[in-house]
């Protein structure tokens, strides 16, 4: 059974948060995409910027993630489509990418979320790669470009 945390142990934990959340930015900080009420939650949980806790009506949430049972698996190949409710991402793996005529590539993963998370996800995904780009250079998505020449 979980533990109810009082407004003393919530403290602590904010400042505990709080340190290691400047000693995690030095290193490279990975990001979550969570569902409705995550941006009001962070500014909850940080507070007004007065020194005050959070203002009456808020939600306070922290959010543990658990990856123990997660299965990974990769991906060369993202197909979009969207519904009036959400966004399903479908992924797979294109073996022959330099085939020509017809491909049959197996769907391995879909993805369903609503357009709110999937907002979210996309400027994650964008800071990310900014990020990533001004480390490494420019990602070219164009794979003819990306091939050498052999000989």
């Amino acid at each position: 059974m979980a533990k109810k945390k009082t407004d003393a142990d919530a403290a602590a934990e904010e400042s505990q948060a709080a340190e290691s959340t400047d000693e995690a930015t030095e290193s490279a900080p990975e990001e979550t995409v969570a569902d409705a009420g995550a941006e009001s939650a962070a500014v909850a949980a940080k507070g007004s910027g007065d020194g005050e806790g959070p203002q009456p009506g808020q939600i306070q949430q922290r959010i543990t993630v658990d990856d123990s049972a997660v299965t990974a698996c990769y991906s060369n190949f993202c197909r979009v489509s969207s519904t009036p409710e959400e966004l399903i991402l479908d992924l797979g793996l294109n073996t022959t990418p330099f085939a020509s005529g017809d491909i049959t590539v197996p769907v391995s993963q879909r993805i369903i979320m609503n357009h709110i998370t999937a907002k979210r996800m996309l400027g994650l995904l964008s800071s990310t790669l900014q990020r990533h780009e001004q480390a490494f250079g420019v990602v070219e998505t164009d794979v003819r470009r990306r091939v050498r020449p052999q000989g």
